[in-house]
């Protein structure tokens, strides 16, 4: 069970979000993008080797914990950063011992939604 204080598409299950966390790579990860950063710029200030970055991120984008945001450069190409996409998980069991998962995400804006989904359309073609 999952809660969102913004709407998303995504619904990661418990197991998925607490092997994220139990992770320390993508902890350390997670702590550095509170603000995006790219894939060069994470493998910089995590310090770890690049195909270990690519892994800890497709763990984390299942959790739905980091988002990616792909911007068009103006010389052609794309960027891709990567950005926290949560304020608060918290994991709490209920009278009859189920565990549960709630995840409190910003609030996004309508240039943010559409960024979204400028992005996933990207990730078709």
């Amino acid at each position: 069970m999952r809660h969102d204080s913004a709407p998303s598409e995504d619904s990661p299950s418990l197991q998925a979000i607490l092997v994220a966390l139990d992770d320390a790579d993508c902890r350390a990860i997670l702590r550095k993008t509170a603000e995006p950063m790219t894939a060069t710029e994470l493998i910089d200030a995590c310090d770890i080797p690049q195909s270990t970055l690519y892994r800890k991120l497709e763990l984390l984008s299942q959790a739905s914990l980091v988002r990616e945001q792909d911007t068009i450069n103006p010389g052609g190409g794309r960027t891709t950063q990567y950005e926290r996409d949560f304020d608060d998980v918290t994991i709490s069991m209920d009278e009859e011992d189920n565990l549960s998962v709630t995840v409190e995400r910003p609030p996004r804006n309508a240039d943010e939604r559409l960024a979204d989904i400028w992005s996933k359309m990207g990730d078709e073609l």
